[in-house]
């Protein structure tokens, strides 16, 4: 294993943590939206993530496999004025949680602090390696 490996798989984890945050920021933003582009109402995505192995040591970092569409139910609303509701005045509203997505942002942006770390520490460990021969 390289010493600069770490860097790598830090790098994978900040990168795949950057696309969580993505995500969530999508849903946080259409978390009141009615309909989409396809006249749907909008469904949460969550970002899925995989181990990826390193070809010499099989230690590795982190990747993003997919992101996939939440199945749980849309949110019904009682709301007869509006254009979009059905014939018995709901309207279909997106099954966005907040709260599990402040919840998804606070925890990925731990994640990407704690890998921003990771780095410092050995940035800051290799270069009191390469002092160690001064006088």
């Amino acid at each position: 294993m390289s010493m600069f490996s770490i860097f790598d798989i830090s790098s994978s984890a900040m990168s795949a943590q950057s696309q969580r945050m993505n995500v969530t920021a999508s849903n946080m933003a259409n978390a009141d939206s009615v309909s989409g582009p396809d006249g749907e109402a909008y469904r949460a995505r969550q970002v899925m993530f995989e181990a990826r192995a390193s070809s010499r040591s099989g230690i590795g970092g982190v990747a993003v496999s997919e992101v996939v569409e939440d199945p749980s139910p849309l949110r019904l609303e009682y709301r007869p004025e509006h254009p979009l509701a059905d014939e018995q005045g709901y309207v279909q509203m997106p099954n966005v949680d907040p709260v599990a997505e402040m919840v998804n942002m606070i925890s990925a942006s731990r994640s990407y602090q704690a890998n921003v770390e990771v780095m410092n520490t050995s940035k800051q460990l290799m270069l009191k390696t390469l002092t160690l021969g001064e006088g």
